[in-house]
């Protein structure tokens, strides 16, 4: 068997044994002859991130389970991403991990690789950095948090949180009220307990094949994640020896099931960007018009908030992506293999029918689909809006523009705002360069005169992402963004905005004449390190926000650059 790690390993002279040396120190007992593959564990636990302080309980099971098929473990820290404490978003340091796992797998002798994350940036992260190296690769994931309760009812992370603020803003929470919510809130580690982005993207990885079925719902700390920890450190040894390569877990069929398993799940637009970005990682191309036909094909599937009603344990009292797949059929490709080497067909036929939050095609959450991708003079390139969590009367709406910088959201939705009931809210300046990072400020709060007088949705536009636990009709990652001269830039109060998310279109109702003179002031951008770096080089949302010299050519499978092997 010949292996990557060999090459510093294997032989007799001082690179070779100095290699050993160090990695006998870090407890691998690796010998002359190698032959015994290196798993390198990217583990992403920590303090600063609740969402990923689960996954130090999975390094000890892991390790057995690779130690058990004959390889080594080698753990080694990536940085963190988590939406809590990150500011202005975790976005903008999504590349930055994918760069850090890229080249830690490039420059060390590792033959595989173990992801463990968690928040919804860690995990597209992680993977894009380890599908640009091509080496084998598995995720495990945390799970979602527990369920708190909140004066006699189960409260969803994120979810809950944007209606308790909108409650408070409109004076209908006292003090009181809010401190308990808080401590409801603080109720343990792990993910949202809705389909935001974290819980979407572990139906994404579970259906890509890289996730064992049924594992991303588990609830954070519950014991079944160390038996799943155990079998993926066996597995992983077993595609690293049987000359597996990312670009051969991952077909185009894998990534077809994974948008049609997203839509299903009625999950967050973010991870429509994140795919796009994993797609392009393996020279592979996913285009805002696959989405918007896949969602249009696809009913929603599973009753869990922020497009149902109940909670990702629901989901996974329920069988998770397993029985979703199964009430999918024949909606999806049965050969994709997935993580424990069964295909998909044969996870089909063991998960049985549709049953408790997952419902069966014949009777779906919502038959219209999760997403429509919509386009018009202010949206060249597209933008997305998520149908499924929408206000049904507003997806086709007509009405003036009420113009928010993104530095001015508190000023233009305060107490003096002057928006009214039928105004479209554009906020602009918060797409992926001007954010920069493309914050989750999307779900632009309802202004407080308007709140105060019981509006619950208004039509927002914006260049800006929302969390996949936000609600609401909001036109998302407007392409291309305002910061870069995009056409809402040319946008002025009063405008009128004409959208229909079914037909497809969103636009400005003005003079093409005086639409095309309007002057576009270019904001200054001032940054530096890695910001200035990210401003340069950072993709739209239509081709999912990635440096532009990182995505590979399409139809070429991505391969390593390796290394010369000698003295450091």
């Amino acid at each position: 068997m010949n292996l990557r790690s060999d090459r510093w390993v294997r032989g007799d002279n001082e690179v070779a044994l100095d290699s050993r040396v160090a990695l006998r120190m870090a407890g691998s007992a690796v010998t002359r002859e190698g032959g015994r593959p290196l798993i390198g564990l990217a583990t992403s636990a920590s303090d600063l991130n609740p969402c990923n302080q689960p996954l130090a309980a999975l390094v000890a099971p892991l390790r057995e389970g690779i130690e058990s098929a004959g390889g080594f473990a080698l753990e080694f820290p990536v940085i963190s991403l988590g939406e809590d404490l990150m500011k202005p978003t975790a976005m903008l340091y999504r590349n930055l991990l994918a760069m850090e796992v890229e080249e830690s797998l490039r420059s060390q002798p590792l033959d595989g690789l173990v992801v463990l994350a968690a928040c919804d940036k860690s995990v597209p992260g992680a993977l894009m950095g380890a599908f640009s190296t091509n080496l084998p690769v598995l995720v495990l994931v945390a799970g979602p948090r527990p369920v708190a309760t909140y004066q006699g009812r189960r409260v969803g992370t994120g979810t809950d949180l944007w209606r308790q603020w909108d409650l408070r803003r409109r004076g209908a929470t006292t003090d009181a009220d809010w401190s308990a919510f808080e401590d409801a809130l603080t109720l343990g580690r792990g993910t949202c307990n809705t389909m935001g982005t974290a819980s979407s993207m572990g139906v994404v990885v579970e259906a890509l094949g890289l996730a064992w079925p049924g594992s991303t719902s588990i609830p954070a700390g519950d014991k079944r994640h160390h038996d799943v920890a155990r079998r993926v450190g066996t597995r992983i040894v077993e595609l690293v020896t049987s000359g597996a390569s990312g670009a051969r877990q991952v077909s185009d069929e894998a990534i077809a099931n994974a948008l049609a398993c997203l839509c299903a799940a009625g999950g967050s637009t973010n991870a429509v960007i994140h795919l796009t970005a994993l797609a392009s990682r393996l020279g592979r191309t996913l285009t805002l018009d696959d989405v918007d036909a896949t969602a249009r094909r696809v009913p929603v599937l599973v009753d869990v908030e922020p497009s149902g009603n109940a909670l990702m344990d629901d989901f996974d009292a329920s069988g998770g992506v397993p029985t979703l797949m199964a009430a999918l059929g024949n909606l999806l490709s049965p050969q994709v293999v997935l993580a424990d080497g069964r295909t998909t067909r044969e996870i089909q036929a063991e998960s049985g029918a549709a049953r408790g939050v997952v419902r069966d095609l014949a009777a779906p959450v919502d038959g219209a689909g999760a997403f429509r991708v919509v386009r018009g003079n202010l949206a060249p390139d597209g933008a997305l809006i998520k149908r499924s969590a929408a206000t049904p009367e507003l997806l086709a709406h007509r009405g003036p523009a009420y113009v928010i910088e993104a530095d001015q959201v508190e000023q233009r939705t305060g107490p003096t705002s002057s928006a009214t009931r039928d105004a479209v809210l554009v906020l602009r300046g918060a797409g992926p360069v001007g954010g920069p990072g493309m914050p989750e400020w999307g779900m632009v709060p309802i202004p407080e005169p308007l709140l105060a007088s019981g509006v619950s949705d208004m039509v927002r536009v914006t260049d800006a992402r929302m969390s996949g636990t936000s609600y609401g009709t909001v036109f998302l990652h407007v392409a291309p963004e305002s910061a870069i001269g995009g056409p809402l830039a040319r946008v002025r109060d009063g405008d009128i905005i004409v959208v229909d998310a079914d037909a497809g279109q969103l636009y400005a109702d003005v003079d093409a004449a005086e639409w095309a003179a309007r002057e576009v002031a270019m904001p200054l951008l001032d940054a530096r390190g890695y910001v200035s770096l990210y401003r340069r080089h950072v993709t739209q949302a239509p081709l999912g926000c990635d440096f532009d010299f990182l995505a590979q050519p399409t139809g070429v499978d991505p391969s390593l650059d390796e290394p010369v092997v000698g003295r450091s």
